[in-house]
C-alpha cells in the first residue's frame, strides 16, 4: 500500500467523500498528506485559486468530470468511488443480492485477499472513531466496503472463504448497530442486519462472532423491553463453545444484565462477577478480537458497575464507576452515559 493509499484508512476522509463532501475531502487530505493546495490542485487538475475556493465553500462541484478527476488524482479507493456513484448504498435494509453472493462461497477459484485485509483494517479504523465522526456518516462507506467483500467470496474457497465471511458478518453487525444507534428504521431492520451477521459468522466457523451477535441481539431486546427474550439470547450467546475468554466475558455481562430486568440480582451478581473474571483474562488488545478492543480493565469494571447499577446496588455502583470511569478517555458518549449513571446512584443512597 503506498503512502497516498493509506491516507484513505482515516473513517473522516473516506465519510467526507462518500458524501461528496469536496471541501472537506481536499481539507482532510491535505491535512494528512502535507500537501499544500498548488501540489493537491496539480493532482486532481485544479488550480491552487479553485482548490482554495472550494475549500472554503465558495465554489460547488457538479461536473462528473471533475469529480472523476479528483477520484482518480487523489487515488479514492473503489469501494469508496463506488459510494459516491450508487447512492442507493444509503438504503437500510439488506438486499438480497448481497446476501446471495455470500451464498456462493467455497466455489472453485482463486482470490486477491490484499484488498480483504485491507478493509478489515480500515473497520477497524471505523469502530475506534464512530464516536467522534458518527455513524450516520459512515453508513455509505460500510455499506460499499460491505459490497466489495461481498463480491469477492463467490470465488473464493476453504479459509480465504472462511475469512471474508468473518468479514462480511464483522460489515453487517457493524450496520446494524449503527440503524440502532441512529434509529434508522424499525427493529426489524437493525435485526434484519444482526441476523445476516450471525449467519455469515455461523458459515464461516467463527464462534466468537457469533456470539457477539446474538449478545449485540439480547442487547436490542432488552433496550427494546424484552428482558425474557433478551436473558434466553444472552444466554445462547453465553454458553456458545469455542469461545475466547472476551467473547465469552461480553456474553456473559449481558446475561447479567438481563438477568437484573427479570429480578433475579443474585445470579446478574454472580454472572457480573463472572465476567469481570473472564476479561481480566485477555488484557492485552491483541488477547481479544478485533470488535472487542475496547474490553480493556476499565471497561470491564464499568460493566460490573453498571450491573450493581441495574440491581439497585447503589453504592457498590457508585464506587466502581467512581474508580474507573476517569480512566475512559477518548470516548466521550460512553463517558456521558456512565457519568449519568453515577450521578443517578449518587442521588440514591
Amino acid at each position: 500500500m503506498s503512502r497516498r493509499d493509506h491516507l484513505w484508512a482515516d473513517s473522516m476522509l473516506r465519510a467526507a467523500a462518500a458524501s461528496q463532501d469536496w471541501p472537506a475531502v481536499f481539507r482532510r487530505y491535505r491535512c494528512l498528506s502535507g500537501l499544500s493546495q498548488q501540489a493537491l490542485g496539480e493532482l486532481v487538475g485544479l488550480t491552487q485559486g479553485h482548490v482554495s475556493t472550494i475549500e472554503r465553500g465558495l465554489r460547488q462541484i457538479t461536473s462528473t468530470e471533475v469529480v472523476a478527476r479528483i477520484m482518480q488524482g487523489l487515488n479514492v479507493p473503489t469501494e469508496v468511488a463506488h459510494a459516491v456513484r450508487d447512492r442507493s448504498l444509503s438504503e437500510w435494509v439488506p438486499d438480497p443480492e448481497l446476501r446471495d453472493r455470500v451464498a456462493r462461497a467455497q466455489a472453485a477459484g482463486r482470490v486477491d485477499l490484499r484488498t480483504a485485509e485491507r478493509l478489515q483494517l480500515v473497520l477497524a479504523e471505523h469502530r475506534r472513531t464512530e464516536d467522534e465522526v458518527g455513524g450516520l456518516v459512515l453508513w455509505p462507506v460500510v455499506r460499499s466496503q460491505l459490497e466489495a467483500i461481498t463480491h469477492l467470496i463467490p470465488n473464493t474457497s476453504g479459509q480465504a472463504a472462511d475469512t471474508l465471511l468473518l468479514l462480511a458478518a464483522e460489515h453487517a453487525h457493524w450496520l446494524s448497530w449503527v440503524a440502532w444507534q441512529e434509529g434508522q428504521g424499525k427493529i426489524g431492520t437493525v435485526l434484519a442486519w444482526a441476523d445476516t451477521a450471525h449467519g455469515w459468522a455461523i458459515d464461516g466457523g467463527h464462534a466468537d462472532m457469533a456470539s457477539w451477535v446474538l449478545r449485540m441481539r439480547s442487547y436490542y431486546m432488552l433496550k427494546g423491553g424484552d428482558p425474557v427474550r433478551a436473558l434466553r439470547t444472552a444466554e445462547g450467546a453465553r454458553m456458545a463453545g469455542g469461545l475466547s475468554p472476551a467473547a465469552r466475558a461480553a456474553a456473559t455481562h449481558q446475561s447479567a444484565m438481563a438477568a437484573a430486568a427479570v429480578g433475579d440480582r443474585d445470579t446478574a451478581r454472580r454472572l457480573a462477577d463472572e465476567a469481570l473474571r473472564l476479561a481480566r483474562l485477555a488484557p492485552d488488545e491483541s488477547d481479544r478480537p478485533g470488535w472487542l478492543y475496547f474490553l480493556n480493565e476499565t471497561r470491564a469494571q464499568l460493566q460490573a458497575a453498571a450491573t450493581a447499577y441495574a440491581c439497585r446496588h447503589w453504592a457498590d455502583a457508585v464506587g466502581g464507576f467512581r474508580e474507573a470511569l476517569p480512566a475512559l478517555t477518548g470516548y466521550p458518549r460512553d463517558f456521558a452515559r456512565y457519568a449519568e449513571r453515577l450521578a443517578d446512584a449518587e442521588r440514591r443512597i
